[in-house]
């Protein structure tokens, strides 16, 4: 019958148990997420501090740092260096106080 699916088979709970899937959110609003161009005003600070760590900073000492692949992937160090750099343009400092501003923003 078209429409009506059965249970699933012990072959089936095998293989969903062997594979990895990614997270499923039935209420996702959009397929893909807006980009931050989309959603910033062009003449805002965070794309100066954007431009300034992706062409003019020189992170080359940070990145030898990474060279072993150790535990999770880390974050890239240009996203934590804008990250860092934009908070203190703001007047944050405090790490803690920083991650609440990147959950609220």
């Amino acid at each position: 019958m078209r429409g009506i699916q059965s249970a699933p088979s012990a072959d089936d709970e095998e293989f969903m148990a062997k594979t990895t899937f990614r997270k499923w959110e039935a209420d996702q609003s959009e397929l893909f997420p807006p980009s931050v161009r989309d959603l910033v005003p062009a003449d805002h600070l965070v794309h100066f501090v954007r431009k300034l760590v992706a062409e003019d900073l020189d992170l080359g000492a940070v990145y030898a740092r990474y060279q072993e692949a150790k535990g999770q992937p880390p974050y890239d160090p240009r996203l934590m260096t804008a990250t860092l750099l934009y908070a203190c343009c703001r007047g944050i400092y405090s790490s803690r106080r920083i991650e609440i501003a990147c959950e609220e923003r």
